[in-house]
């Protein structure tokens, strides 16, 4: 059984090879003409994660995380990848900060 195709030519369920981050600028609405020559929005993101104390990052994670369904939903494809990169800087900063983090037994699955 083949998957479907949605009309910007990915098979609906996503494609392995591509990231979803990798895959915005070719969405529909405000895409990018062109990805690799998309203005460097690193200054438009907020503080280096890696400048934040751990107060500031968690709550910018919240934040992130609070917004997550209404930008996925609704925010022109820009400002979804802005959230996806964000997230990712965030959140990449809280695990090398955390590398031993607590696992919440419950939260694992029998292999």
């Amino acid at each position: 059984m083949t998957g479907s195709v949605r009309e910007d030519g990915f098979a609906s369920g996503g494609s392995a090879d591509m990231s979803p981050e990798q895959r915005v600028p070719e969405w529909g609405g405000d895409q990018l003409a062109d990805p690799a020559g998309a203005p460097d929005l690193d200054g438009d993101l907020g503080i280096d994660p890696t400048e934040l104390t751990d107060e500031d990052l968690i709550r910018e994670m919240h934040s992130l995380h609070r917004t997550r369904l209404d930008t996925l939903r609704h925010a022109a494809d820009s400002a979804l990848a802005n959230h996806l990169r964000r997230t990712a800087e965030l959140e990449t900063e809280y695990l090398a900060r955390h590398p031993g983090r607590e696992v919440d037994p419950s939260r694992l699955r029998d292999a």
